[in-house]
This record gives structure tokens, sequence and C-alpha cells, in this order.
């Protein structure tokens, strides 16, 4: 009983089969592709321990964004490669043996691109870490991350897409043609935004001016509020907000003051002409010590510079260590009343536009030469 029944079943063992491949040969296949899938799982566990303990070891981040790769890691396509390689010791016909090396691709291909967008989402936020860090505007940042990861992503899964079409025997020459044609036409349609909207990546990147920072560029002297895809706004010193294309704000010469160290501060001043010239060369002395009486100034030096229409012209430089233009404008009305009392102290005053005017007092007609009696009126 038990042999004929033995008999009967491996009778059936041999002859059954399933979508036309031995039950055998799928059960072996099968067998093979789960261990594949546990050694894979198993490997990739390993490996990342490994790189784990290497990386908690050292200060750099290239382990560390290597583990995070590799972490990311898809069990999907794990398991579908395990699977190709269970199929793989089929013996298939010739038409499903090239369709299995056209998925092997496919999956190589998606792994590879996933991968490399957790590339792209590392950087990115080590990136905004890092402005954070140094103090780089919150909101600048996280619209120059938006706009690069969109653009990154976008390359990278047309890429994938075009290969996978191009793999499994689709001609994709004039469908990339056409994408030429109909991207060249869109960006001539919207090149003005597009201009804006590189400009804004520019500024993320080069970080001329971040948000916050005190600017000015022609006649607009502000405040940046915020740094926008096509426009930057500017809060004015008159309160008014002014928005500017970022293009056009990229072709001026912008000056930052909120990177400003210190000031260098250029004025002058003129006295009377009858300054004698032993008081004209005391100035620089009193002036040198006007601008020295408070810490935070470093004098640079102190002139008798020209003869003036109405005066003697000083020229004065002195640095303000502090970036502050208040604090610059105490120092300056400091020292403006420290030299108004120090020269009013040795009797020099300060000069002020002046005109001489010279009046000749013309002699009587009378006394004219070669003049004659004037005549008299006939009656």
């Amino acid at each position: 009983m038990n042999s004929a029944y033995l008999n009967d079943f491996s009778r059936w063992y041999h002859d059954a089969t399933i979508f036309g491949l031995a039950l055998g040969d799928a059960l072996v296949a099968a067998v093979v592709a789960l261990a594949a899938y546990l050694l894979m799982r198993g490997a990739l566990r390993l490996l990342l321990r490994r790189l784990s303990a290497i990386a908690a070891r050292t200060p750099n981040r290239t382990d560390d964004m290597l583990v995070e790769v590799l972490g990311g890691t898809h069990r999907g396509l794990i398991a579908l490669a395990a699977l190709l390689i269970g199929v793989g010791l089929l013996d298939l016909p010739g038409r499903w043996g090239s369709r299995v090396d056209q998925l092997w691709f496919v999956v190589l291909v998606l792994q590879l691109a996933l991968w490399c967008n957790r590339m792209i989402d590392i950087g990115l936020r080590h990136h905004a870490e890092r402005q954070a860090a140094e103090g780089g505007g919150t909101a600048q940042v996280g619209a120059a991350a938006t706009l690069v990861s969109w653009g990154l992503r976008t390359m990278l899964w047309s890429i994938v897409l075009l290969a996978m079409l191009s793999n499994v025997g689709v001609n994709i020459t004039a469908f990339v043609a056409s994408l030429g044609v109909g991207g060249i036409a869109v960006a001539l349609a919207a090149q003005n935004i597009l201009g804006d909207l590189f400009a804004s990546v520019a500024i993320a990147l080069d970080k001329p001016f971040e948000v916050g920072d005190f600017i000015v560029f022609g006649a607009v002297a502000g405040t940046v509020e915020t740094v926008g895809v096509k426009t930057t706004r500017i809060r004015s010193l008159g309160g008014e907000q002014v928005i500017m294309a970022n293009t056009e704000l990229l072709k001026q010469t912008v000056s930052n003051y909120k990177r400003l160290r210190e000031r260098r501060i250029v004025f002058g001043f003129g006295v009377t002409y009858d300054t004698t010239a032993d008081q004209a060369a005391a100035i620089p002395d009193i002036v040198k010590r006007v601008v020295q009486a408070a810490e935070g100034v470093r004098f640079d030096r102190a002139h008798f510079k020209a003869f003036g229409g109405d005066s003697l012209d000083y020229e004065v430089v002195y640095i303000v260590l502090d970036p502050d233009y208040a604090t610059y404008m105490n120092h300056q009305q400091r020292i403006n009343l420290g030299l108004m009392r120090e020269l009013a102290a040795i009797g020099v005053g300060f000069a002020f536009p002046t005109r001489t005017l010279h009046i000749a007092t013309m002699p009587p007609a009378a006394m004219l030469p070669g003049a004659g009696a004037m005549p008299s009126a006939a009656g």
C-alpha cells in the first residue's frame, strides 16, 4: 500500500508542471530564491553593522553617508533579485530568458536610482544644516534646497526612465529629440522666469546676501525680507517694500552692510585763514587726541590737506571697530564736539564761506584829469 502510494506520488511529482515548468525544478528555484533573499538580507545587515561601528569611531561624514545610503536599500528589489536568481536556474525558452535579463537591468537601475535619490536628500540636508550653523537664512536655504532637489530628481528619474525604455527595446531617439525641441520651446517662452529661477539658486548657493542683511544697490537701501523663486523683497529705510527681480538684482553692485566688520571714516573740516602756522601745525595732534579719547576707535591719520578757497582744509581718517551705524554716529558727534572745544581753546575758528568786497571811492568829477567846466544850459 505504502509502496504503491509512493510510486504514484513519485510519478506525479516527475510529471507535474507549473506554467509549463517541472514541479521539481520550480521547487528548487523557489528554495534557491528564498536562500538568496535571506543571504542578501543577512549580508546587508552585517555590512551596515560593520560600517556603523566604523562611522561611530571616525569624525568624517563620508562613512555616515554610506551607512545611510545603504540603509535605503529596497527590500522589494532584494526580493525581486533573489527571485531572478532562482528563475535563472530554470530552463526557460529564449524569449523568457531575454525578459529575465531585462528585469535584472530594471532591478539594478532602480536600486541605483534609489541610492542616488537618497544621496541627494542627504547632501541637501547637510548643506541646510551647515548653512543654519553659519547663520544663513532658513527660508532662503529651504527655497534653494527645494529648487535644487527638484532639478536633480527630475534629471535622475528622466535618465532612469529613458534607460529602462531603451533596455526593453523602445526606440527613444525620436522621443529624446521631441523632448529637446519641446524643452527649447518652453525655455524660450519662459526665459525670464527661468532666468529668475536660476538667479534664485545662484543667490542661495553663492550667498551675496541673506535674509536679514542690510544691503544697498543703486538708490535702494534696506533689509532683505525674503528671497523667492522669482523676486527678492527688501524693506527700505522709508518703510516701503521694494520688489526686485532676482536676475536684475544680480546685475547690480550690491553693498552688504550686514557683513561689515569695521567702518573706515574719512571726514574733513576747515579753519580760518587767520590761523597761524604754529596753530595749524598743532591741529593734527589735537585731532588725534580727540579721536583716541574713547575706546572702540582706531586713529589712522590727520593732515593739513590744502589751501581752500575759504579755509585751511584738514582731512581726518579713523576706524570704528563696531560696524553699527549708530555707534559710528555717536563717535562722530563726540569728535565734532571735542574739536569745537579744543580749537576754541587755542583761538582757532572754523571757517565758513566768506566773500570780501572791496569798494573803491570815485574822486569828484572836477578832480579828474582833463575835466573842464560843465557847460551851462542856454537861457
